[in-house]
């Protein structure tokens, strides 16, 4: 991964974008004591990833839910 500074990265924006779609990935520097504070990285499509499992105790343990739980989108998300 190379890294560049925030000054560069917007001198050369175009041609990161190219070297990013080839596969290349940038780490942004910013401030003076040039902090890395974000990456560029490739866009991989879905259709490219794995099956993701839903978490390590994958047939380790067993839910179950009462037939009276209910939970909202919002709660579960914690908007509520």
């Amino acid at each position: 991964m190379k890294t560049l500074p925030v000054g560069e990265l917007k001198a050369q924006f175009s041609e990161v974008l190219e070297k990013v779609k080839s596969g290349e990935s940038f780490g942004i520097l910013y401030g003076k004591k040039k902090k890395p504070i974000a990456m560029i990285v490739p866009y991989k499509d879905s259709v490219d990833k794995k099956e993701r499992k839903i978490g390590l105790l994958e047939g380790k343990v067993n839910i179950q839910f009462t037939d009276d739980f209910k939970m909202t989108e919002e709660e579960l998300l914690g908007l509520s």
